[in-house]
């Protein structure tokens, strides 16, 4: 079965950057959408970003457009999110998952550890 690691969280000011990086083993990577998905305390999962299985389609939630990037290298099977000019209202655990449209694809694989986003104001 896929696992799916994420990393590259952590604690910054407001206005700053951080890169989340996901690194999924299995030989299917390539063959799916993939995308980020965030969880605030007392707040359902979100949809944040995708990226098609070629990278050539790009989708981001209205909060986050403009400010993050969505990113894949298929070869090393990871799916990077850079985030630039974050808010407190950005603070979550970050996951990422294969996506359908804007939610997860459950026969991918089951959630990661996540990482911990907490921007500070």
């Amino acid at each position: 079965q896929v696992q799916l690691v994420e990393s590259g969280g952590g604690l910054v000011q407001a206005g700053g950057s951080l890169r989340l990086s996901c690194a999924a083993s299995g030989h299917t990577f390539s063959n799916y959408d993939m995308g980020w998905f965030r969880q605030a305390p007392g707040k359902e999962r979100e949809f944040v970003a995708a990226i098609s299985w070629s990278g050539y389609r790009l989708y981001y939630a209205d909060s986050v457009k403009g400010r993050f990037t969505i990113s894949r290298d298929n070869a090393k099977n990871t799916v990077d999110l850079q985030m630039n000019s974050l808010k407190p209202e950005d603070t979550a655990v970050y996951y990422c998952n294969a996506v359908l449209g804007e939610r997860p694809h459950s026969g991918f694989a089951s959630w990661g550890q996540g990482t911990q986003v907490t921007v500070s104001s």
